[in-house]
């Protein structure tokens, strides 16, 4: 009893410390939603150990008995569903309250059969199996593999295939025939035992994804010009490598550099307030004008890159056309007293085995190019002649 009862006070102490985690990392990460359900389902199943521990010392032993099971597997349920939505399984919750209701309905069925008989174990322990093979389903149908992602798994199929065990050890070793007699029971300090070591393990593993994805934000938020709200020139590279990595003989791509006309005499005239709302507009503008599967970056103070997959350079030369269409048609006039706002275009192809510094360089030149013609045009890498006026 006493092995037994110091069992469910770790359990109960650990279950409040991962609620603590989950808390901090909804406030401090990028998965609120997902920390708060989790640390929700914590909070809930650790309820469990109130009422077991309460069993031998009141005159309330179904009701405990029962809301024993009802907190953990209450818990049980809200866990599987955090972790469903979190890998992007999308189950009804009409779903998981059926679940909860049939687990519950079938507890008060089995109460007064005798524990330890293969019915009571099977009965009582398949509810919390269907709960931990869906979440350990959701993680893996998300297709996810970073190693946090597959050590969650490994935990929840190892939680999933725990209660089928246990329920063979209730029948093989006993489980104390009643309620009360189960904190008793050898059965209670290995159930107890292993279920703390799978907690902790679970939970860890869960505290190991929510770490990954504060990480990946941390990174993606710095590959974003806070500005204009587009990548900067690191995460425009970031994001253009794995295109040129897979990119055969054939055209990787095609490259466009921007660079708004006139810049300084705006920031000089103006202000730079003006000239920040300038660089705001032309990023609104490319996002718009460019091709979805485009990436678009602000690369310097006032250049701009554009990457464009597997196409070749007269269809980049065709959207740099639409691009600066569309930035003529804008007006500041607000701000700038009928100013006209233009830029200048170099484009380039990207070539498979080709490397995005070199396609940049054969940029900037055609980009060149068009600025001592006059600025205000497309110039395409290698071409003598002006392709926009």
């Amino acid at each position: 009893m006493d092995a037994a009862f110091s069992l469910l006070v770790v359990n109960f102490v650990i279950a409040q410390i991962f609620v603590l985690v989950f808390c901090v990392a909804a406030f401090k990460g990028p998965s609120r939603r997902s920390g708060l359900g989790f640390a929700v389902a914590f909070s809930v199943a650790s309820l469990s150990a109130i009422c077991e521990a309460l069993i031998p010392v009141t005159g309330y032993v179904r009701f405990f008995a029962i809301g024993a099971f009802v907190t953990m597997f209450g818990g049980f349920c809200l866990l599987a569903r955090s972790i469903t939505r979190h890998y992007g399984l999308c189950i009804a919750d009409g779903v998981f309250v059926l679940l909860f209701a049939s687990g519950v309905f079938a507890d008060f069925v089995i109460y007064d059969l005798p524990r330890g008989t293969v019915v009571h174990s099977l009965a009582y322990q398949t509810p919390f199996f269907l709960t931990m093979a869906l979440s350990a389903v959701a993680v893996y149908r998300s297709g996810r593999r970073s190693g946090a992602d597959l050590v969650l798994l490994s935990m929840l199929a190892l939680s999933a295939a725990f209660f089928p065990l246990k329920a063979y050890v209730a029948v093989a070793v006993g489980a104390g025939g009643t309620a009360g007699g189960y904190l008793f029971s050898k059965f209670a300090l290995v159930s107890q035992g292993l279920g703390a070591v799978l907690i902790v393990a679970t939970g860890l593993a869960m505290v190991g994804v929510f770490v990954k994805e504060a990480i990946e934000d941390a990174v993606a938020k710095s590959d974003i010009d806070p500005l204009s709200g587009i990548f900067n020139r690191r995460g425009f590279a970031r994001r253009v490598a794995p295109h040129l990595e897979r990119a055969n003989a054939s055209a990787a791509g095609a490259l466009i550099l921007a660079d708004i006309d006139h810049f300084k005499r705006i920031n000089d005239n103006f202000g730079h307030h003006v000239g920040d709302i300038v660089i705001q507009t032309f990023a609104r503008v490319l996002r718009e004008a460019a091709p979805t599967d485009a990436e678009v970056a602000r690369i310097g103070g006032e250049e701009f890159a554009i990457y464009i997959p597997a196409v070749d350079s007269e269809l980049a030369r065709e959207c740099a056309y639409n691009i600066r269409g569309a930035m003529s048609a804008v007006g500041l006039g607000q701000f700038c007293d009928n100013e006209t706002i233009t830029a200048s275009f170099g484009v380039a192809s990207i070539f498979g085995g080709d490397t995005l510094e070199r396609a940049m360089q054969r940029a900037d030149t055609a980009l060149y190019a068009a600025k001592a013609a006059g600025r205000d045009q497309v110039r395409l890498a290698g071409a003598s002649q002006a392709l926009a006026s």
